[in-house]
C-alpha cells in the first residue's frame, strides 16, 4: 500500500483523527514540568488552530491526541487577530499587530497576505501537529539548553469514524495509556490526559469527550459521558461503583490461555490497529475510504475493510490487516 496522505477524507481534511510523535531516539525526557507545559501548549494550539481536542495524553517520550479538524470558517481580522492572542505570547503579538497595522496601511494585496499567513494553519491537521511540536520544542530547547529537533520527523495519524461506538474506544485507548504503562491503575488519576481534566472540571476536556457522543446522545453531556466511559474502562458501569477494575495481570491471564477479551480488556492491551491501521471504523465507513482512495492500493485487494483481531470489537474494522503483534497484552501504545 501507498504512503498516505495526511487529508484522507475531504480537501479539507475534515474528520476525525488519532495523531501519535514520538521523541527521537525514544528517549524518556518529560517529567511533570514537560508535561505540564506540553498540556498548556496543546490548549493554546487549539483555541488558535480551530482544530478541535477530543482527548490526548503525554507520557515520558510521546504523546498521542484524538482530533475533529472541522470545516474551515469566515473570520474577520479582529477575529484573526482574537486567534493569535491565544497562541502567541505579548512579546510575540507585538510583533503581529505591527505586521497588521502596515498590512491594513497598504491594503489590497497586502492584507489579504497578513490574513492568509494565519488562516492558512487553521483547520489543518499538518499545521496543527506542526505549531504544536515546534512551539513546545523551542520552549524545551530553551529550557533544557539544548538544540536541535525534538521529535521524529513523521507522526502517525488514523483517521476514526465520528461515530460514538468508534470514538469512545479510540479516546478511551488513548487515556488508558498512562494504565498500560503501570503509572496509575485509573486514569482519572493521571492528571496530563484528557480524561483527568475532565474529572477534575476542566470544561474544554469535558466538552471533547462530549463530542465522542454526539452522534449517539444529540444532547449529550458530561454525565451521560462520564457513565458511558467508566463502562468502557472497566466494565462496571458507573463512575462511583466500587467493584475493581481490571488490571494488566488479568488481561495477560486471559490472553497467554486463549481466552477472549472483552472491549474492556482489549483497551489495556496495546493494539496497533488504533495506531497502525490508516482508517478505523465500521465496515462501510472503511470501504468508503478503500472506493475513494483506490490508487493507494494493489490491483489484487477487492475490498478495504478488514476484521480487529481479539474479539470484542464488535462492527469495527481498519484498512491496514497486521500480522505481526496487532495486540499485546502490555506496555503503552
Amino acid at each position: 500500500m501507498a504512503r498516505l496522505r495526511r487529508h484522507l477524507l475531504s480537501p479539507g481534511g475534515t474528520g476525525f483523527y488519532h495523531c501519535i510523535s514520538r521523541v527521537v531516539d525514544r528517549n524518556f525526557v518529560f517529567g511533570e514540568s514537560e508535561r505540564e507545559v506540553f498540556r498548556k501548549t496543546l490548549r493554546q494550539v487549539e483555541a488558535f488552530s480551530g482544530v478541535r481536542v477530543v482527548t490526548w495524553t503525554i507520557l515520558s517520550n510521546h504523546f498521542h491526541v484524538l482530533v475533529e479538524v472541522p470545516a474551515a470558517e469566515s473570520l474577520d481580522d479582529r477575529e484573526v487577530l482574537q486567534r493569535c492572542r491565544e497562541l502567541y505570547s505579548e512579546h510575540g503579538m507585538v510583533a503581529v499587530e505591527w505586521e497588521y497595522g502596515e498590512a491594513l496601511r497598504v491594503g489590497g494585496a497586502s492584507l489579504e497576505r497578513w490574513r492568509q499567513k494565519y488562516l492558512r494553519r487553521m483547520w489543518d491537521l499538518s499545521e496543527f501537529m506542526k505549531t504544536l511540536k515546534q512551539k513546545f520544542t523551542s520552549w524545551f530547547n530553551r529550557t533544557h539548553e539544548r538544540v536541535g529537533t525534538l521529535w521524529e520527523s513523521r507522526f502517525k495519524s488514523v483517521l476514526v469514524e465520528g461515530s460514538w461506538g468508534c470514538l469512545l474506544k479510540v479516546a478511551a485507548y488513548i487515556d488508558l495509556n498512562a494504565v498500560r504503562a503501570g503509572m496509575v491503575e485509573d486514569p482519572k488519576d493521571y492528571r496530563w490526559c484528557g480524561y483527568g481534566e475532565a474529572v477534575a472540571g476542566d470544561r474544554r476536556a469535558r466538552r471533547g469527550l462530549v463530542t465522542a457522543m454526539r452522534s449517539e446522545v444529540a444532547h449529550a453531556d458530561w454525565r451521560h459521558v462520564r457513565a458511558a466511559y467508566r463502562k468502557l474502562i472497566f466494565g462496571i458501569g458507573e463512575e462511583n461503583s466500587a467493584r475493581p477494575g481490571i488490571s494488566r495481570e488479568q488481561v495477560a491471564k486471559v490472553w497467554a490461555s486463549g481466552g477472549e477479551l472483552s472491549i474492556a480488556q482489549l483497551l489495556r492491551c496495546r493494539v496497533r490497529y488504533l495506531s497502525d491501521g490508516v482508517v478505523v471504523g465500521t465496515a462501510g465507513f472503511v470501504e468508503r475510504f478503500f472506493e475513494a482512495r483506490r490508487e493507494m492500493f494493489s490491483a489484487g485487494r477487492e475490498t478495504g475493510a478488514r476484521k480487529l483481531k481479539g474479539a470484542g470489537w464488535g462492527d469495527l474494522r481498519c484498512v491496514r490487516a497486521l500480522g505481526v503483534e496487532p495486540i499485546s497484552p502490555s506496555g503503552d501504545g
